[in-house]
């Protein structure tokens, strides 16, 4: 194959510089390969549980890293090993750690085996917290398995260069941006853009213009499903022709290339980078005639849905194969008449492929080493301290038998080791001697250890926690100055604009009008359409906006309209935002504020009280649900000052209610976790929150009027609930207990009564039995009425309390029905 020119778009190189680029891609390809086969056997054989590997993805992934700068961002999905060690982000060995799920860091820096192989980040963060310098390193945003959820992600990652390069007041921030050159790259395979997630954040793109480069992997199939039963016209590239740009309309640029020609490849991913970063128009890659070589994952075979022309075909155009062929044919004529060419012959690419399996093999077994060495010596304390303990023991022989089966295990797991040690431990409950205090510290030392390798990070701890942030109480004026609810949080969020200047606010209606209920009235015309902004009605990627500017150092407030439509994005809430510092083992962070509101409006879509399967879903995330406006204001102010993901839910009901005016706006903080009373009382404790306790206070005047003094707690934060145990002290002096809320039965209610009386002991101050009022099993019906009966009253409130006090002393309290 005779070439007159080099076929790369980069500056002048010489021929010796380009042959080394290309034989060190070649390299890095078969390295990448062996990986995926090696990777496939280690799972089939046991040693790891699961593989989803990059085979067939090689080529594509290797022009894509020559196009990726240090500062850009990567958020791709499981296929991208290829590129990661393109960058010089992953080894061999560190692949293998992944594969077996090594619990150090250093050994495994994507997740500490927190997550299956396949899932790639960088270290944004030092061990304090605090911000690296994003700019002067290649970083990849830690993937999740869920299909398509890398997207919403994505947008986010992509806007924040389009506010560093236009909005002044940030353009400081150089730890996060060089003028907003930097792009942000997402992938995703074929099958997955029939997903929701795909559509939405492609759309966003488009309206927003931000440097996106999208590349699409297609390999015609999604698991077993082909692309016909996958896409129209099985083509994504095709559906997706209306988003090009022209003269008129701004859109997209769209390339489509084969996923085998090296040298097109390298033009695209060039002429991709080039538009994105310095136009700032988004770009799709549709990357076409890929193969899978072993199927989509360990769990199966590809050979149970692909006929033998299929598997033929991928045979033949395997991207590694095609690109040893061209590097074979390659031939270049000088101007003298010279041939040049890559190698001499086969043995050349032979050596290459014999050297890229050696370094594969002695990688899986070096990390193999580490991860069973570090189990081992556990193995070899506990199996000494059992031999020992034994000798003591009246139960002997049965000790002896679980330290022999223990010690006969080639490849123990730290569960083999622990729920051997237990089980011994059993046997000793009647006897007493060193040996067994031993024993019983080795299971809590063992418990510790693995609560740090597997159950840390879930928030900071770090001294930016925001459960750091120290209560500081609202000031007033000596005159009484008593507003709309509203124009507290609209002057509040004034007050951090200009306090905080990475600050950025949007959502549907935030913009122009300043909201539904005008909590953010003026304040685009006064700060400007990049720091506040309306968005398209799209729920999932205002979220993804939201995850990541924040993982790109702004703090960004993403406001969901009502509560109820919080669902929209509870997927991404829950598997990205929630799980984004536990799933680095804190080597990532996303301090994004969630802004939304609900309780008590009309109907079944907006009453917006779901908040037992939001907590259940989010944590990860601090959940904050205030009673009015100066306490939601408080907690933006808090949570500002931490770097926490938080949810702030404001009462619905609540903006036009009148509140005295705060004089320390932007200051004042509402710690979070922490309770407050807001009525003591002798005879009863009533813990609630939100638009709630207005009603529980309603009934509590009508209580008084029968003799009933109850104490009322506003939980104000349910995640994280309490961290004071005020509320058992609250119990202990009542000695009865009502958990009130507007969620079903088996809700946010269950969830405050476990923590009272589970986690702070309460149950050991009851004289009478606990009890929930909710709202019904159904959603709100509309109206006043469906109101009224669908969730509690103030005299559902009244009776509850009353039917407990006739239980209590049935004598007093006589029976109302």
């Amino acid at each position: 194959m005779l070439q007159k020119t080099i076929p790369l778009n980069k500056q002048e190189i010489t021929f010796n510089d380009f042959k080394k680029e290309v034989l060190s891609d070649y390299k890095i390809a078969k390295v990448s390969r062996e990986c995926s086969l090696l990777g496939r056997r280690e799972v089939l054989t046991g040693k790891a549980k699961f593989g989803i590997f990059g085979d067939g993805k090689e080529v594509p992934q290797l022009a894509w890293a020559k196009a990726f700068n240090k500062g850009d961002f990567r958020s791709g999905y499981y296929r991208d090993q290829t590129f990661m060690m393109a960058i010089g982000e992953l080894t061999a060995q560190q692949f293998f750690s992944g594969l077996y799920a090594h619990t150090d860091i250093d050994a495994d820096p994507m997740s500490a085996g927190r997550q299956m192989g396949g899932h790639f980040a960088t270290h944004s963060l030092n061990d304090d917290g605090s911000w690296k310098d994003l700019t002067k390193q290649y970083n990849s945003s830690a993937d999740i398995s869920p299909t398509a959820g890398q997207m919403p992600r994505l947008l986010g990652l992509a806007q924040a260069s389009k506010i560093y390069r236009n909005e002044k007041s940030v353009q400081d921030k150089t730890k996060f941006s060089n003028k907003g050159n930097e792009v942000a790259w997402g992938t995703i395979g074929n099958a997955s853009t029939s997903e929701g997630l795909f559509f939405e954040t492609i759309n966003a793109a488009g309206v927003l213009q931000v440097p996106m480069v999208m590349s699409v992997w297609d390999d015609e199939y999604g698991i077993s499903v082909h692309a016909k039963h996958q896409t129209t016209k099985e083509s994504i590239s095709e559906i997706l022709k209306g988003f090009q740009r022209d003269k008129k309309n701004k859109g997209y640029e769209i390339f489509v290339i084969n996923g085998w020609d090296y040298v097109q490849l390298m033009d695209v991913y060039q002429k991709a980078a080039k538009i994105a970063r310095e136009e700032h128009v988004p770009v799709l890659i549709h990357v076409k005639e890929l193969t899978q070589p072993q199927g989509h994952s360990t769990s199966g075979s590809h050979e149970r849905y692909k006929d033998k022309n299929r598997l033929q075909w991928e045979k033949d155009h395997d991207c590694i194969t095609k690109f040893r062929e061209w590097i074979l044919d390659f031939e270049l004529e000088t101007e003298s008449g010279d041939i040049l060419r890559f190698v001499d012959g086969e043995e050349d690419l032979i050596n290459i492929d014999r050297e890229a399996k050696k370094e594969v093999t002695n990688a899986k077994r070096n990390a193999w080493n580490a991860f069973l060495n570090e189990i081992k010596s556990e193995l070899i304390e506990a199996t000494d301290l059992l031999k020992r303990v034994a000798v003591k023991s009246k139960n002997e022989n049965f000790i002896k038998k679980y330290t022999n089966d223990l010690s006969a295990i080639s490849e123990p797991t730290r569960k083999d080791i622990l729920s051997t040690v237990k089980k011994c431990l059993w046997y000793l409950r009647d006897e007493d001697f060193g040996e067994k205090i031993e024993l019983q510290n080795f299971i809590k030392t063992s418990q510790k250890r693995a609560h740090k390798k597997y159950s840390t990070h879930l928030l900071s701890e770090t001294a930016l926690s925001a459960t750091s942030v120290l209560d500081e109480k609202p000031t007033y004026a000596q005159d009484k100055n008593l507003v709309d609810a509203r124009i507290i949080m609209r002057d509040n969020f004034d007050a951090i604009l200009t306090k905080h200047k990475d600050v950025i606010i949007f959502g549907e209606d935030a913009g122009f009008i300043g909201d539904v209920n005008q909590g953010l009235e003026g304040l685009q015309e006064k700060y400007g359409e990049l720091r506040i902004s309306d968005t398209g009605i799209r729920e999932a990627t205002i979220l993804g906006q939201g995850i990541g500017l924040a993982m790109r150092g702004l703090r960004p407030i993403a406001e969901i309209q009502y509560l109820d439509y919080l669902l929209y994005a509870l997927q991404i809430m829950s598997d990205d935002l929630a799980t984004l510092r536990y799933r680095t083992f804190g080597k990532q962070k996303a301090p994004l504020i969630i802004r939304t509101r609900g309780h008590r409006l009309e109907g079944i879509w907006h009453a917006g009280s779901p908040m037992g399967g939001i907590i259940n879903n989010v944590r990860g995330i601090h959940v904050l649900v205030p009673r009015n406006m100066t306490k939601a204001a408080g907690f933006y102010n808090t949570l500002l000052e931490g770097d926490d993901p938080g949810l702030v839910i404001e009462c619905l009901n609540g903006y036009r209610l009148k509140e005295e005016l705060p004089t320390n706006l932007g200051e004042y903080k509402t710690p979070i976790g922490v309770v407050e009373t807001i009525k003591e009382g002798t005879d009863m404790t009533i813990v609630s929150y939100g638009s709630t306790l207005r009603i529980v206070e309603d009934a509590a005047k009508d209580l008084a009027q029968v003799g009933i003094d109850i104490e009322i707690i506003d939980a104000q934060s349910l995640l994280p609930f309490d961290i004071n145990h005020d509320s058992v002290k609250s119990v202990m002096k009542t000695n009865k207990l009502l958990v009130v809320d507007e969620d079903v039965p088996g809700g946010a209610s269950a969830y405050l009564l476990q923590e009272i009386l589970e986690n702070q002991n309460g149950y050991e101050y009851l004289d009478s039995k606990p009890s929930t009022l909710t709202a019904k099993s159904h959603r709100t019906a509309y109206g006043t009425d469906g109101d009224y009966f669908s969730k509690p009253s103030a005299e559902d409130v009244f009776e509850k309390v009353y039917e407990i006090m006739h239980e209590f002393n049935p004598n007093k309290f006589k029976s109302l029905y």
